[in-house]
């Protein structure tokens, strides 16, 4: 059968055994508009049908919750009458064909997840993972994506505040482009999207329907790319939505300023599936229907076809519930803002149906016109397909495993290899405003990033909020759930270095193509120890996103789950310490120093092992939640002593991550300015293992350090003294690991990434 001749269903992105499903549901064939609705609410991005069977397993209650997974964006109560929404969202596949428009319209939408709440948003971050910058392609891809993330954020006025920079050659053909974003309300402005009130009227407000995103969430995130370059296929382009953020600034304080006003029902953004999605998601929360006037919605390109203008995700709109009698104060609102408003549809009394009143969407071609389409409501919103698709182990795991770069005999200098591993990543974010609203007190860079909670219409607060994303494609490929779990850990030890407490997660999970058993596999084992984790530290998970096909030429890429977390710091004064060393302070590590058993220091999935030796296998170090929650704790609140405006022990503070202590040592010299001499360190597995729940610390005071630690049942040791301009790490006979003038540190860190830069461009002008 030719493409030409393929059936419909099919070239929309539906199986024969769901045509079936949509037929049963309406009795009848479906004809072609109602089955690209089916096509777009059931693909992977809107119904999560081969994941939500696993994200049930997740913990989404606890006593900050206000709302959890299922709306827009998770809110959480911050305390003094403030609430905080949050989400993260991927936009992978569009980034992939067309960068700069695929990464700007992911801040776009993420934006719209969180001021269709009620909230303003007040941060972005952005988890971003390419392939190594050794082809023009790749460059192609970082440049396009920084540019978007900056050309949108800066114009809309949301500062980005941090992120990740991933190079790895599991991306090279399938690059991650993952966007957070958190913002704040009062409590009171909190509304959901939900349609209610019969003869209420369905308002479309903002930009207008163009072609550009027909189909995205089908055509792009529900299937991978073909052969090499195919993320640049030009067939594919027309998928990637286009965004204008000046439209996006006036839409945010339009629907701000509705809610302020009390004009609004509920709200809902349009993103994947466009129309299709926010009319029929807001009909079945709230067990309504709604007749939707397709001639109605105003369009930028002529003669778009019913199914285009239902499908299409063309950027900055929202759907809007409001009352007749309301409608002339919404349409002066928007007039004032420079906001499109149209009436587009009415809420619908739900109809006498098998099992019950049942809301019906129908799109009609005019006021009383043709019925183009009738559908439940809820069929294409929550009774999308459920796939439970075969699971398996890799063949090779148990083989891998086995491999342990641990007992590798060295190989090469410990000062080279360490020099390898500085990256500063300011190249990216130094093209972003992160100062917009003035709220930030750390921004990129930093560990976490912390931001006054502050911002027009909130309550008063001294609060502040901490945020942060993580991942670990390194450890997640050997193991999966014990790597989720030690991500998160990480993201948690993150908080504490700005003196906050968690309080909420969310999470975006990243896999490759969902009909391969060991995919499903990835992602059941991604869940289960994302899960563990959070019930163990006490967290919830408040939203997230699943990603899936996400492959290349057949080949996945590594299991990639990315954690935003949320913590709350209780008053907020005073800076916290920062990472850079201070002269004359004792240099110490809180945490154990080795690992229980025959491996004192493992080196599997370390940075060490897999960027220097490209080794890709053995076992994971173990997760003590309780050790952790102590360590955290206790690092958490000697950081908030001088946040809170006192004194404090510590002069300076930086988990130990990627890279181990030797990359936490070189990092704190750099941004203090201050080289060290450290003393102890049992050879290069020390120095590059990447053990969870420990800190590099600085202080003034190590007597009065050493007995916190002690009270706290926390392993503490002191290392050595910050002083000089070289890095000299010995071990315990004082032969030297490392002995590098901090000027040479410096300048492989500050040189690393625009220099691959540079060499690529070489290569290929």
């Amino acid at each position: 059968m030719t493409v030409a001749e393929e059936p419909l269903h099919r070239a929309l992105g539906l199986t024969d055994d769901e045509l079936a499903m949509a037929t049963a549901v309406l009795g009848r064939e479906p004809n072609h508009l109602e089955l690209a609705l089916y096509a777009v609410m059931w693909s992977e991005h809107c119904s999560y049908k081969s994941s939500r069977l696993h994200l049930r397993r997740l913990p989404t209650e606890g006593s900050r919750v206000l709302v959890g997974p299922g709306e827009n964006a998770g809110v959480v109560d911050a305390g003094d009458g403030v609430a905080v929404a949050i989400r993260i969202e991927s936009h992978n596949h569009p980034s992939a064909i067309e960068p700069h428009q695929g990464a700007a319209t992911g801040v776009g939408g993420i934006l719209r997840d969180v001021f269709t709440m009620g909230a303003r948003p007040l941060a972005v971050m952005d988890p971003l993972f390419f392939g190594p910058l050794d082809a023009a392609r790749q460059r192609w891809l970082v440049e396009g994506v920084v540019a978007g993330i900056s050309a949108y954020g800066n114009s809309v006025g949301v500062p980005t505040v941090g992120g990740e920079l991933t190079f790895d050659p599991c991306y090279a053909g399938n690059p991650l482009v993952n966007v957070l974003c958190l913002g704040a309300l009062p409590v009171g402005r909190l509304v959901l999207g939900r349609a209610s009130g019969p003869g209420n009227l369905a308002v479309l407000l903002g930009s207008t329907t163009g072609r550009d995103g027909i189909g995205g969430v089908s055509v792009l995130a529900s299937a991978g790319f073909g052969g090499e370059g195919a993320g640049t296929d030009d067939a594919k382009r027309p998928s990637v939505q286009v965004g204008d953020p000046f439209e996006e600034k006036r839409l945010i304080e339009a629907c701000l300023a509705l809610l302020d006003a009390g004009l609004v029902v509920g709200i809902q953004d349009l993103g994947g599936a466009g129309l299709a999605c926010a009319t029929s998601e807001t009909a079945a929360r709230g067990g309504v229907g709604m007749d939707v006037d397709v001639s109605a919605v105003p369009c930028r390109e002529p003669h778009m076809a019913p199914w285009e203008v239902m499908t299409s995700e063309s950027q900055e709109r929202m759907l809007a519930i409001v009352t007749p009698g309301d409608w002339p104060a919404v349409a002066e609102l928007c007039a004032r803002w420079e906001v499109r408003a149209t009436v587009i549809g009415t809420v619908t009394e739900p109809v006498p149906g098998d099992g019950g009143a049942v809301g019906r969407l129908r799109i009609l071609d005019g006021p009383g016109g043709q019925v183009l389409a009738d559908v439940p409501a809820a069929s294409l919103a929550d009774d999308a397909p459920l796939y439970d698709r075969p699971r398996a182990e890799p063949a090779d795991r148990t083989a891998r495993l086995a491999d342990d770069p641990t007992a590798d005999e060295p190989a090469g200098d410990c000062a080279a290899d360490l020099g390898a591993l500085l990256v500063d990543p300011s190249w990216v974010y130094r093209q972003y405003d992160h100062q917009l609203f003035l709220n930030t007190v750390v921004g990129p860079g930093a560990d976490a990033a912390l931001l006054r909670l502050a911002g027009p219409g909130l309550p008063p607060s001294e609060r502040g909020l901490a945020v942060t994303t993580d991942s670990s494609p390194r450890w997640c490929a050997i193991d999966p759930r014990a790597g989720t779990a030690l991500v998160l850990a990480e993201a948690v030890a993150n908080l504490a270095c700005v003196g906050a407490s968690p309080v909420a997660v969310v999470n975006c999970l990243n896999f490759g193509n969902p009909e391969h058993p060991e995919v499903m596999w990835q992602l059941s084992e991604v869940v289960d120890g994302l899960a563990g984790a959070c019930r163990d530290l006490g967290l919830p998970v408040v939203g997230g996103n699943v990603s899936l096909y996400n492959e290349s030429a057949g080949a996945d890429i590594d299991p990639t789950p990315v954690v935003g977390v949320l913590g709350l710091v209780d008053a907020l004064r005073a800076r916290p310490p920062g990472m850079g060393l201070v002269a004359g302070a004792t240099v110490a590590l809180l945490g154990e120093r080795a690992a229980p058993g025959d491996q004192p220091h493992p080196l599997a999935g370390t940075r060490w092992a897999v960027e220097r030796r490209d080794r890709r296998s053995g076992r994971l170090p173990a997760l003590d939640p309780a050790a952790h929650g102590r360590l955290v704790a206790l690092v958490a609140a000697l950081v908030s002593e001088t946040v809170a405006g006192g004194p404090g022990l510590l002069a300076s503070v930086h988990d130990v991550s990627g890279g181990g202590i030797g990359v936490a040592l070189a990092e704190m010299a750099i941004a203090g300015g201050i080289g060290a001499r450290v003393r102890g360190i049992a050879g290069h597995r020390e120095l590059f293992t990447e053990l969870p729940s420990r800190f590099v610390v600085a202080t003034h005071d190590p007597e009065a350090l050493v007995a916190r630690a002690e009270a706290s049942g926390v392993a503490v040791s002191l290392l050595g003294m910050a002083a000089g301009d070289r890095l000299v790490v010995e071990d315990a006979e004082g032969t030297a690991l490392v002995d590098v003038p901090l000027a040479e540190l410096t300048a492989s860190w500050r040189d690393a990434l625009p220099g691959r830069l540079d060499d690529v461009a070489d290569a290929a002008g």
